[in-house]
């Protein structure tokens, strides 16, 4: 089998309203796809991560890595993995990296839709479904507490048996009263997760850590800049609550200076991001060697398959229509959330079959 075309095509659509996090404002949602064509009638799907504003730069990145990839066999993944991460020329993260993602997510598509198997099987099939939380808690204009509280409240009543919200963007007694509201409307049974998508000093994080505490948090997420290796321990030792990260580390030697650091106790992978499906199992064994659990961030259609192939994988990230307006139309099968948990369709490949009668109203590059 040989690659003979490929191509990225970009789509966006609104959110019902703009949402923020610690750092960020988003009115957008989108994806990303790569598409990969083979001479045996294949085509493989892939998504990139992060691409919203740089369209143009990301395009000639692809332009530029199409001759190496055309006319060269999609199951030698690792063999066109290390040649296009050369990381004197193209760099070693940001949106090189996020492109060679979307690229290896399409060959593992490939791979399975060959062998006719899903991929998480390909990859090993661990487990058939995983635990999930349902991730929101934006910050909003007109959204309260109440607000806040009925979000969280649908979101429990979806199956899920876990949620998270964002903080970081208010003070840090404004959060703990958002905060102290969700664990409030969703009982003691559901878990709750806290982002802060990097917005607080390392000191900042430890006065508000200490602050959630009595609301048992089953994670503090991003507390602080994701280089500052020594603030992450500062905060783990100062606190009871789990710190995760991850979402922002490069490739498995960024994550392998996380994991030696002990800089978190939970690693959040983005296969989208940090070097896509090729990548991301090597760092879930590095992470498994020092018994560190996997709880990838993004999008649950690619990362169900890679909790469901490893054996130290911990929870999923979802998103629904409160984050992504279309989540229910972007493919000719949604994953649904039952009991707490998610499954992994039973299709070739990944399962996600664009429904392009939908996302072509979308189409911007």
């Amino acid at each position: 089998m040989k690659i003979t075309d490929m191509r990225l095509e970009s789509y966006r659509w609104a959110k019902q309203a703009a949402q923020s996090n610690g750092k960020h404002t988003y009115t957008h949602d989108g994806r990303n796809f790569v598409f990969i064509d083979t001479d045996e009638g294949i085509t493989g799907v892939g998504l990139v991560g992060g691409l919203h504003t740089s369209d143009s730069i990301s395009k000639a990145i692809f332009e530029h890595y199409k001759e190496s990839v055309i006319g060269t066999d999609p199951f030698r993944n690792e063999k066109i993995w290390d040649e296009l991460w050369e990381p004197k020329i193209s760099g070693r993260r940001g949106m090189t990296t996020r492109v060679i993602s979307g690229i290896d997510i399409a060959l593992w598509d490939i791979k399975g839709k060959a062998a006719n198997m899903p991929v998480y099987k390909l990859l090993g099939g661990f487990a058939e479904k995983v635990p999930v939380y349902i991730a929101g808690g934006y910050y909003e204009d007109g959204k309260g507490l109440k607000e806040l509280q009925e979000e969280m409240i649908t979101s429990v009543k979806m199956g899920a048996n876990a949620v998270k919200i964002k903080i970081g963007a208010v003070s840090i007694n404004e959060d703990i009263e958002r905060v102290r509201a969700v664990r409030e409307a969703i009982g003691p049974e559901v878990k709750l997760m806290v982002d802060a998508n990097c917005a607080y000093r390392f000191y900042e994080a430890i006065e508000i850590a200490k602050k959630m505490e009595p609301y048992d948090i089953f994670w503090f997420e991003e507390p602080i800049a994701p280089d500052d290796y020594k603030g992450h321990q500062l905060i783990s030792s100062a606190t009871t609550i789990p710190i995760a990260t991850g979402e922002n580390e490069y490739t498995k030697y960024g994550f392998r200076d996380l994991i030696e650091s002990r800089s978190a106790a939970i690693l959040q992978p983005d296969a989208l991001i940090m070097g896509g499906v090729t990548e991301f199992m090597k760092v879930a064994a590095q992470a498994q060697a020092h018994d560190l659990p996997i709880a990838p961030h993004g999008k649950q259609e690619i990362h169900i398959h890679l909790l469901c192939a490893i054996p130290n994988g911990l929870i999923l990230e979802y998103y629904r229509e409160e984050t992504d307006p279309i989540f229910n139309q972007i493919y000719d099968s949604t994953l649904q959330v039952e009991n707490g948990f998610v499954r992994p369709p039973d299709l070739p490949g990944f399962g996600i079959n664009p429904n392009m009668d939908i996302l072509n109203q979308y189409r911007v590059s």
